[in-house]
């Protein structure tokens, strides 16, 4: 698996560049590209008739699933009648960010594709919700809580993989602290906070951190108790992400043992913003989450 975009200029005159799972920033380009293309009402056929490319590649482009050409887009942008210089400036730069390497890249000996997707869509998000039947979410571990998680589903990997895995699963918490994170809403069944991960030091150190997590600006952490019984999260645990560009999709993620899975159709995205609102109106009030935590604590 190679998740770097590649170098402009390594493919050969006319030959495509290497397919790879669609970062965010190149569903957003292929994103304008197609409706570019549908404004200048030009079929994807002649388009890539033009580039001299198949229509296919067109559709490929256009859904983020390969690199793409600066020649290409320029030509493109000649095609489709774009003249306005600034227009035109802003479609290259988005091309040249598209293709600039993630930090999360010197990961990619233990990164699957499916999760380097998800890693993507999470730095552009604007908003986060989920909810958690297991475990802490992962912006919120600490480092011993995050080795004790990785663990439990690599008994086996040696000790050098297992804190590669531990970095990763860190340096996704840069997201919490930047200037202009995504709003972040958690909502978690008390079974997270009770299952001893790690022992009990590791533990009461975890619910501390999640405490403090439960009142910086922009997260909002709630707990749905036992004693509130059965609840609306039946299914699992899921994630929603909102993004303000209008040309991404929200979208719902679903991790599995060994893939993802990830659905933007308005109506299963509706249906899982209907359970994320029912587990809210069923859990504690945020400020009561963050009392209940420092209660479990003192228990722990």
């Amino acid at each position: 698996m190679n998740s770097a975009a590649p170098s402009e200029g390594t493919s050969a005159p006319g030959q495509e560049e290497p397919a790879a799972e669609p970062t965010v920033l190149r569903m957003l380009l292929g994103a304008q590209l197609r409706r570019l293309r549908e404004a200048a009402d030009m079929p994807a056929e002649k388009a890539g008739y033009e580039i001299r490319a198949s229509r296919s590649k067109i559709s490929r482009m256009e859904t983020g699933r390969v690199g793409l050409k600066l020649r290409d887009i320029e030509d493109l942008l000649t095609l489709y009648g774009v003249t306005d210089e600034k227009q035109r400036a802003k479609t290259i730069a988005l091309a040249r960010r598209s293709r600039e390497r993630e930090w999360w890249i010197q990961y990619n000996d233990i990164l699957p594709d499916w999760f380097e997707t998800y890693l993507g869509l999470e730095s552009a998000a604007t908003a986060i919700r989920s909810f958690e039947t297991q475990f802490v979410p992962g912006l919120f571990q600490t480092e011993d809580y995050a080795r004790a998680v990785t663990r439990l589903g690599h008994k086996t990997a040696p000790a050098g993989e297992i804190e590669r895995r531990v970095g990763l699963r860190l340096g996704r918490q840069d997201l919490v602290a930047r200037p202009q994170s995504p709003r972040i809403w958690a909502v978690m069944d008390e079974a997270v906070l009770r299952r001893p991960i790690g022992g009990v030091a590791v533990m009461r150190a975890q619910l501390r951190r999640l405490a403090e997590s439960a009142r910086l600006p922009g997260v909002r952490l709630q707990v749905v108790p036992f004693a509130r019984g059965g609840h609306a999260g039946a299914g699992g645990s899921f994630s929603i992400l909102r993004f303000e560009e209008r040309d991404l999709p929200d979208v719902v993620y679903i991790e599995q043992l060994t893939s993802a899975v990830y659905l933007d159709q308005r109506a299963d995205v509706e249906h899982y913003l209907e359970v994320a609102d029912q587990l809210s109106g069923e859990a504690l009030t945020p400020a009561d989450t963050i009392r209940f935590i420092d209660q479990v604590a003192r228990e722990t």
